[in-house]
């Protein structure tokens, strides 16, 4: 099939590869423009879409919007099949979705209707929702309200949104492609109208940690921002980065260290960290953290 691409961040590049594997003509690559990065954050940094698809000779394009006529236009002019659309990251306007002579479809990293919208993976786990999937989806003018092709399931566990997303990018790029192959023989079915939520972006101020929370979501929380943008602490104006904790027995008031293997205290119990990441130093196991910066028990985190 001739087909446009459209995705930008590491979620996007299986189905990318998984496109051009399979004997898809890639016409174009739509990605979001270069972002300032950096130690400085001064160089202009392309996504993981652009350089996958510079690397395979796709041609690439990432304008700002597709609110214009001339983009819009120059879209179209690609005539192709089909688009397919991972993560993208910018709303596809009518003209744009009703292009293709097949339409758009789009690789949605949940089980629809749960968790429409931008953060799902993160979502489903703050929830503690024990599994989630990939839903291939006919788009349409609504939030990820389209009709659905196919689906695939898989649990959570204890899975950070980095592993979780690893492991849905690579299932959603096979299921897409599987998708393609039948496409004939895919009958299209609404979404149920129960069971509608709404994943809301993550916000950077959502990764404090709350130990007046119960030790459970506290350790969601821990795993739904790993490793970005990363649940932390901050003790003497430095800010500590938690990558991972066991839920334990405890008692105390919430956000107290109970002991010397950092255990700390939360609503009903008491979480201890086991991997923690300092400002400006690489990720390590938090006993050899606190071999060369006691946290001792008492002590009382914000």
């Amino acid at each position: 099939m001739r087909i446009v691409f459209m995705g930008t961040p590491d979620f996007a590049v299986p189905t990318l590869v998984a496109l051009l594997e399979a004997g898809h003509t890639l016409l174009a690559a739509y990605t979001q423009p270069p972002r300032p990065g950096g130690r400085r954050g001064k160089d202009l940094t392309p996504s993981p879409v652009h350089l996958e698809a510079e690397r395979r000779g796709v041609p690439v394009r990432h304008p700002a919007s597709l609110k214009g006529a001339d983009a819009q236009a120059a879209f179209a002019a690609l005539e192709a099949d089909i688009a397919v659309v991972a993560a993208y990251g910018l709303i596809l306007p009518q003209p744009v979705l009703g292009a293709p002579q097949l339409g758009c479809l789009n690789v949605h990293a949940s089980i629809l209707p749960r968790w429409r919208g931008a953060a799902p993976i993160q979502r489903a786990i703050l929830a503690g929702d024990p599994t989630t999937g990939i839903t291939i989806m006919q788009m349409e003018a609504g939030l990820d309200t389209g009709p659905m092709l196919s689906t695939l399931r898989t649990t959570i566990g204890r899975k950070t949104a980095g592993e979780l997303t690893a492991e849905l990018a690579d299932k959603g790029a096979r299921l897409l492609v599987g998708t393609l192959e039948d496409l004939a023989v895919h009958r299209a079915v609404r979404q149920p109208e129960d069971g509608v939520t709404y994943a809301r972006k993550i916000e950077k101020s959502e990764a404090r940690l709350d130990f007046a929370q119960e030790p459970e979501q506290v350790e969601r929380q821990i795993r739904a921002f790993t490793p970005t943008p990363g649940a932390f602490f901050e003790l003497e104006g430095e800010r500590y980065k938690v990558l991972a904790a066991d839920i334990v027995p405890g008692d105390g008031t919430a956000g107290t260290v109970l002991d010397d293997a950092l255990t700390i205290a939360c609503k009903g119990g008491a979480i201890r960290i086991t991997r923690i990441q300092r400002a400006g130093k690489p990720a390590m196991a938090a006993q050899d953290l606190l071999r060369g910066r006691p946290i001792p028990p008492g002590t009382v985190l914000a």
